[in-house]
């Protein structure tokens, strides 16, 4: 027996990151860095084609969803489930509540607080990307759609707009006059506040993502005096949650005594 196995026979601690974010990255290295050795897997969506390399063993794309997950939870005998995704992913998340659910597996969210508007913030909040084409009204503006490539789509409506987009990966033109700029972050304030400028924007649309890593573009648009258009987050299971990854290690530092749940050696799975 190789020294691996026999550290997986003594109990190590399989954990399951549903990541994306900079919180699912830094848990992940936090975990390898701990006194405890763990088996770690992290699970990304599949949104980005070319996502960073990571420090543990990383499996890209769904799992088929609630059903699916839960019996990859089984298969592979995890201990915990931490969801570490995005404030937006909602799907994920409600899925992974119920996986865990039906096979008695701890998850735990991280759940980074929401921005909030400070002095000199122009912000519109609104419930939804439709709320948020409607909110920039009938006259013609230059707008920076802060939301990622995925829902530029719903901006269709709102077609005498010029639009800008920023993101890693291609956009599909799903508007009529939109300016694609492929970038990978972080920008901070300044760079924020020069390229806001330069593009002549009159309007910033923004998921209300919280976290520090995309704080630029709002600190910026409070610096030009410029409105925001705020979507707000979507609802997420009422799971166990924390703010941030060191609470997260503490929390699986409290778990990794209580040794592998009883159903999981016997390879069960429950409600499925």
């Amino acid at each position: 027996m190789d020294s691996a196995s026999a550290l997986m026979d003594k109990g190590t601690m399989r954990i399951l990151i549903l990541g994306g974010t900079g919180e699912a990255s830094a848990l992940a290295r936090g975990l390898l860095a701990g006194p405890e050795p763990v088996s770690v897997t992290l699970s990304l969506a599949g949104r980005t084609s070319q996502p960073k390399a990571e420090a543990v063993p990383t499996r890209i794309g769904g799992f088929g969803g609630a059903e699916g997950l839960a019996a990859w939870l089984v298969r592979e005998r995890t201990d915990l489930v931490i969801d570490a995704t995005h404030p937006f992913a909602a799907h994920i998340g409600a899925n992974a509540a119920l996986a865990c659910a039906r096979t008695e597996t701890r998850l735990l969210a991280i759940r980074r607080p929401a921005w909030t508007a400070l002095a000199g913030d122009r912000w519109t909040n609104v419930p939804d990307m439709a709320a948020a084409a409607r909110a920039l009204g009938e006259d013609p503006a230059r707008v920076f759609l802060t939301i990622g490539r995925q829902e530029v789509a719903a901006f269709a409506v709102a077609p005498q707009h010029d639009y800008v987009v920023r993101a890693i990966e291609a956009v599909e033109l799903a508007v009529p006059r939109l300016t694609v700029i492929r970038a990978r972050g972080p920008f901070d304030a300044a760079a924020e506040a020069a390229f806001l400028a330069e593009r002549g924007i009159a309007v910033l649309v923004s998921k209300n993502s919280g976290g520090s890593a995309t704080y630029g573009k709002i600190a910026a648009a409070r610096t030009l005096g410029l409105p925001v258009i705020m979507v707000a987050r979507p609802a997420k299971p009422d799971v166990p949650s924390v703010p941030d990854v060191a609470a997260a290690l503490d929390w699986v530092t409290r778990h990794q005594t209580t040794g592998r749940s009883a159903h999981h050696a016997a390879g069960t799975l429950r409600g499925v």
